[in-house]
């Protein structure tokens, strides 16, 4: 028999659930307030106590209405605040099966993307996901099952609330923790949002996507684009976390793909440019002004990126060089219609000009003296003492640095790839053709004179074919054998002697090389 304690107890539990029964909209409203107040924090244990082992029957009756109203949005807040009560209290398992078993998951992901719920009561249901996801791995599976990643990547995009987003980030967080099964699920989910046009969402997007980066360890070929693409933004704080993500990817496979890609931008094609100029701008009698493009602000972020990209990793900056970025970022200092364009391509190639020495000789003897001079100077300065005609010398620049011996005045770094990989196989570096130099010795006066009699001797009257070939082919080494004797600098001759120039002539267009008469010329300065 239960004693008297326990039957007062099963009496008000009792009592309290016919009320709850009874009661319309607005009882339980003021029944639920009442609940939050009294039982916040509390323990699944205490609050067996408070309902005399009963906590379970009033939690479905919780479910059972939040399934009836969740449509109409009537006193959600107050409801899915009491559930969370149960579910987030200590030694709370039993609630949390009870609940996920009449559906709840469905139930919390539907109010995600019902239009006419508030949002502070959506942000309630991503709370009570955020505790159901930490509870473990098995929950989270349960989620993503439900379709969970992408309901809750579209109430990121479509959010309005930044507090609520903030919330939306731990949740998806949580998911790509301890869930190998369905991580790769969230990290697509994740790069699908790269695109919206939530500032905010793109952010968060772009934050938890290095962490899920480093957990996956393996990249999507679609990431590349994705990030190409945020680089368009005008928030500065969007285009901080790309660039932060950017220097991650380059340690994985698509580190080619994405250095391509941030060099293509420096140079916006003229379909870009044009298409995104309003008709009005073509007008004649309207004043002519340059709006803040889309594909300049990319630009200006590329030429960004690049520069932080090549001070962290001197093998990217090699890499760099390999695609012409140094004619790329001139070309973007020309682009007078962006003042940041120019400003950031500058600082780039001013660092690319400290580091390489082939870089600065390239660079000085494009730009001419006076200007190379000015871009020294100061080059972040630069955009605002260039005149046209200088913008349009860097527009127009044919720099090609992409083969050619260069060291960098610095430490060497780590080069492309996954981390703890072999370095990637990069382009040969080809030394420059070497100087045709002048010898310092007299050459001989018989190795001239044969030299010059043999390209200049009259053609064989002979007419046997063999005999032709025969003669061309002798003609054609002894001139070999006296070219080399008549270079030659040993030790007999005389230091100081006068220098000797030997140009030979090529034969006329049309003629044969074997056998064709030719000319040699002998310049002497003393």
């Amino acid at each position: 028999m239960t004693s008297i304690k326990e039957q007062a107890a099963i009496s008000r539990l009792l009592s309290f659930l016919q009320d709850w029964d009874n009661a319309g909209k607005v009882a339980r409203s003021h029944i639920l307030e009442s609940f939050i107040k009294a039982n916040q924090g509390k323990t699944a244990p205490e609050l067996e106590q408070e309902f005399s082992q009963g906590g379970s029957l009033f939690l479905v009756r919780l479910t059972t209405w939040l399934r009836l109203i969740y449509m109409t949005g009537s006193c959600l807040d107050k409801l899915l605040k009491s559930i969370g009560i149960f579910l987030s209290a200590v030694s709370s398992n039993r609630y949390l099966k009870e609940f996920l078993e009449v559906g709840g998951v469905l139930t919390l992901l539907e109010i995600l993307g019902m239009e006419k719920i508030k949002e502070e009561d959506k942000k309630e249901s991503i709370r009570l996901l955020q505790v159901i996801a930490n509870t473990g791995r098995k929950y989270k599976e349960l989620i993503c099952e439900s379709y969970g990643v992408r309901s809750i990547a579209e109430f990121l995009a479509k959010s309005k609330s930044e507090e609520t987003q903030e919330e939306v980030q731990i949740l998806m967080d949580s998911l790509v923790h301890g869930n190998p099964k369905y991580q790769n699920q969230v990290y697509k989910g994740l790069i699908a949002l790269l695109p919206c046009a939530s500032p905010k969402a793109q952010q968060l997007s772009l934050q938890t996507l290095r962490t899920a980066q480093s957990i996956i360890g393996t990249t999507h070929p679609s990431i590349v684009d994705c990030m190409l693409k945020v680089l368009r933004t005008m928030h500065l704080e969007v285009q901080y976390e790309a660039i932060e993500l950017i220097k991650d990817l380059v340690n994985y496979d698509v580190c080619q793909a994405l250095l391509k890609g941030l060099v293509a931008l420096l140079i916006p094609s003229v379909k870009e440019t044009s298409k995104l100029q309003p008709k009005i701008l073509n007008d004649s009698s309207v004043p002519q002004f340059t709006a803040h493009l889309p594909v300049f602000l990319q630009q200006a972020a590329a030429a960004k990126a690049i520069g932080v990209l090549a001070r962290s990793n001197t093998s990217v900056a090699e890499e760099l060089l390999h695609l012409r970025v140094v004619h790329s970022l001139m070309a973007a200092m020309g682009n007078t219609d962006h003042s940041n364009s120019q400003r950031q391509a500058s600082l780039t190639l001013e660092y690319l000009v400290q580091m390489f020495p082939v870089v600065e000789e390239h660079v000085r003897r494009s730009m001419g003296e006076g200007l190379y001079q000015l871009f020294l100077s100061n080059a972040g300065d630069l955009y605002m003492k260039i005149d046209s005609f200088q913008a349009d010398i860097l527009a127009a620049n044919k720099v090609n640095v992409s083969k050619g011996e260069w060291g960098a005045r610095g430490p060497g770094a780590r080069s492309c790839g996954p981390p703890g990989a072999a370095p990637q196989a990069r382009p040969p570096r080809l030394s420059p053709a070497p100087r045709p130099q002048r010898c310092a010795s007299a050459a001989s006066p018989t190795a001239t004179r044969a030299f010059t009699a043999a390209l200049t001797s009259p053609r064989s009257r002979l007419t046997s074919p063999t005999s032709r070939r025969k003669i061309r082919k002798e003609r054609s080494d002894g001139a070999l054998q006296a070219f080399r004797k008549g270079r030659g600098c040993g030790a007999g001759s005389p230091a100081g002697g006068p220098w000797v120039t030997l140009t030979a002539t090529p034969p006329a267009p049309g003629g044969r090389l074997r056998g064709a008469r030719g000319s040699c010329r002998l310049a002497r300065t003393q």
